[in-house]
């Protein structure tokens, strides 16, 4: 290799770490301010204050604001639904059902932290309302994915028809958070007792019934 490539491929290399950190930031940043303010009432100028980057940073990753706006959905699901609520809930139980049953153990602690902020999915829907919208269309294919976690589970449990259970139990999941962000400090310990009203109509119940 001829003398002074080295320092080519260093800069590259430092070039393209930088980039990969401006990303990381404006990630980030979106997901806090999404999250808390709503997809519509954050504007690209605050994300760019808030991770510290130039607007350029932004647009060299995400053409659009549309395009950070599904970025960030997908991130949500990773985040929220992955690595919190499902990981999460499986790490506490073993049985399917029981494992159901502790998305609202999770919900409760949810709730009673000052970083509640509701489900972002939800959120969005009703700020973009046109079903063509990339934003609106990404909503619902997540909302589809923790469907797709109560299915499996319900499968597991020997529910004949899991992914109609599932609807009904996501139902019921829905309206816990909304009754939560309207200030129902009972809304988790409400929505699992209708969780198992469901589940006994399936002749289901948890291995260690509640006292």
């Amino acid at each position: 290799m001829p003398r002074g490539d080295g320092g080519s491929v260093t800069r590259t290399g430092d070039s393209r770490g930088r980039e990969r950190r401006g990303r990381a930031r404006l990630r980030d940043a979106a997901y806090e301010l999404f999250s808390r303010e709503g997809v519509t009432q954050v504007g690209v100028d605050a994300v760019v204050a808030r991770a510290g980057t130039a607007k350029m940073t932004l647009y060299r990753n995400f053409p659009s604001k549309d395009a950070l706006v599904v970025d960030f959905l997908r991130e949500r699901e990773r985040r929220w639904t992955r690595e919190w609520l499902e990981a999460e809930s499986a790490r506490r139980a073993d049985d399917p059902v029981d494992q159901l049953l502790a998305i609202f153990d999770l919900f409760a602690e949810w709730f009673a932290t000052p970083a509640f902020e509701g489900c972002a999915f939800i959120s969005t829907l009703l700020e973009v309302r046109d079903p063509r919208d990339s934003a609106h269309r990404a909503s619902v294919e997540h909302l589809a994915a923790i469907r797709g976690v109560v299915a499996e589970r319900a499968a597991r449990a020997g529910v004949a028809e899991p992914e109609e259970f599932a609807r009904r139990w996501h139902i019921v999941m829905k309206g816990t958070i909304v009754a939560a962000q309207e200030g129902d400090r009972n809304a988790a310990a409400a929505g699992r007792e209708l969780a198992l009203l469901l589940l006994a109509r399936h002749g289901l119940s948890p291995s260690e019934p509640s006292s």
